[in-house]
């Protein structure tokens, strides 16, 4: 009995000890390594992690592309960046847009002396929406959640802002003024014509269209994405990262925003809003019922408000 109980205490203290999120990278380029997430949304089984991160060789530094949702992610994240490149410092973490999934990890790396680096409205998206800040507090454990605290990025760029390293550079992209969310922003490397596109791109599941969303810049934005024509796109989630992975997303874009014109033009009762939007080609996506209902619930409310 004795032994029993040493040995129960020993296997519990090395799980402690031992990795959380079990990060395994994949390799798009030789300078460029990315995690993805889970496709569901956040439960006690993924510890919050459900969206892609990469991080980024520029030469004489390492830009991480968005801090995840706790501390002890970003921590763990790092400790796969310091295998890779362990005499690299990391210069910058860019967020992607203010969620939740990619900012609540920061104070990590801005006590590693990165600069938080997001676009010009992201703090006002944080101050906006703290509510959306509460759902990891009630689904993760005080442990998991343990030195998370959500901060404000300390440097904020327009369209067009670059990293410089020693041997290649990062752009900061705006790819229109509102696309899922009003801070929405690309991150391009032109040397690998590779984009990180966060929430603008999904794949493997269904994309969230929200309250706060806007159809037109979305299209417009991943319309602009193609005009680009890179080899690696890199969406917030799924596992897809060829020149095509846009596709799937605009597509569904392009037919909610017609199909539900027509019907509000045409008076169609909100009972039968659902079958006048014909996107049952995307029913292979995960959450495809919930969120097309919810998509289209919250771009015909944006409709009648027009």
């Amino acid at each position: 009995m004795k032994y029993y109980l040493i040995a129960t205490i020993l296997l519990a203290t090395n799980l402690f000890a031992g990795s959380i999120y079990n990060l395994k990278p994949i390799t798009i380029t030789k300078d460029i390594h990315c995690v993805i997430g889970d496709l569901n949304p956040p439960t006690k089984q993924n510890n919050g992690f459900v969206s892609n991160m990469c991080y980024v060789d520029i030469g004489d530094s390492v830009v991480v592309l968005d801090a995840g949702p706790t501390y002890k992610f970003a921590k763990e994240f790092y400790e796969v960046i310091e295998k890779d490149y362990p005499n690299k410092k990391i210069s910058h973490v860019v967020l992607s847009n203010f969620h939740d999934d990619r900012t609540q990890g920061a104070s990590f790396f801005q006590e590693l002396g990165a600069k938080i680096v997001g676009y010009k409205n992201l703090n006002d998206d944080i101050k906006e929406n703290q509510s959306k800040f509460e759902r990891m507090k009630m689904i993760l454990s005080p442990d998991i959640l343990d030195k998370t605290k959500l901060i404000l990025a300390d440097t904020l760029v327009e369209n067009g802002y670059k990293i410089v390293g020693s041997k290649k550079t990062l752009e900061i992209i705006k790819l229109s003024a509102i696309s899922e969310e009003k801070s929405d922003i690309v991150i391009y490397s032109k040397d690998d014509s590779f984009f990180f596109v966060g929430n603008i791109v999904f794949n493997g599941r269904m994309l969230n269209y929200t309250k706060n969303s806007n159809i037109d810049g979305w299209i417009e934005a991943l319309e602009n994405l193609s005009k680009f024509n890179a080899k690696y796109i890199l969406g917030g989630h799924g596992d897809e990262y060829d020149k095509n992975s846009y596709k799937v997303s605009l597509e569904y874009l392009q037919i909610l925003r017609s199909d539900l014109k027509q019907a509000y033009d045409d008076g169609v009762d909100t009972l039968d809003l659902v079958k006048a939007v014909k996107s049952d080609k995307f029913n292979y996506l995960n959450f495809y019922k919930q969120l097309n209902y919810s998509n289209i619930q919250n771009y015909y409310n944006q409709l009648e408000w027009k």
